[in-house]
């Protein structure tokens, strides 16, 4: 939990600052956060590189390794009924769209805008981002209460990039090794499942 209310305040410090016009240029340009979270990818990476083990980890699951993103497909056009049978306004089709996006908020926007709807897009973008957020925040309290594949689950596509220091840390280098090949496969769906569920 204060893992949690840590990251929560420095996004919020974050929101504070970037409002403010006094903020320096080069704090807003886009590349310092992106070479940022290269930064912390390279870590991440050579943490999981420094163990020797994790290769054997992979090889292991076998078969296994591969129901973590079938299942996250799976669960999340799940969640996405359920939110359709309560959002009795937006078509089902829309729900799906939405939800196919795992997190990967950039290009399910850009597909979802491109094929004529850019409301449906921008609605895309927030919930993607929700649920990015929603994974940094509460990885300590999914691995607590739900087990250490709930942050790999939560963080959809971002599990392996934006959301994996976050997994690793709470969980394991095993389970950053699970999240990345989870991830990996989710990143490649994204465009193919969205392009079907949108045509």
């Amino acid at each position: 939990m204060k893992g949690s209310l840590i990251i929560l305040s420095f996004f919020i410090a974050g929101c504070f600052i970037g409002h403010m016009d006094s903020v320096p240029a080069w704090l807003l340009n886009d590349a310092l956060s992106t070479y940022t979270l290269y930064a912390l990818l390279f870590l991440v990476g050579m943490s999981i590189g420094f163990d020797s083990h994790c290769w054997q980890i992979l090889r292991q699951m076998h078969i296994k390794v591969l129901l973590v993103p079938i299942a996250i497909v799976v669960g999340t056009a799940a969640g996405s009924l359920v939110a359709w049978s309560i959002i009795t306004d937006m078509p089902m089709r829309d729900v799906l769209a939405v939800g196919a996006g795992f997190g990967y908020y950039s290009l399910s926007t850009v597909i979802i805008t491109n094929l004529g709807d850019p409301v449906l897009g921008s609605v895309a973008l927030l919930a993607n981002i929700i649920r990015e957020i929603v994974t940094l925040l509460c990885t300590p309290i999914l691995v607590r209460f739900f087990g250490k594949l709930a942050p790999v689950a939560s963080g959809g596509a971002t599990a392996m990039d934006t959301t994996l220091p976050i997994i690793v840390k709470f969980t394991s280098e095993r389970y950053g090794i699970v999240a990345v090949f989870s991830g990996m496969v989710l990143t490649v769906l994204v465009p193919f499942i969205v392009t079907f569920i949108m045509t």
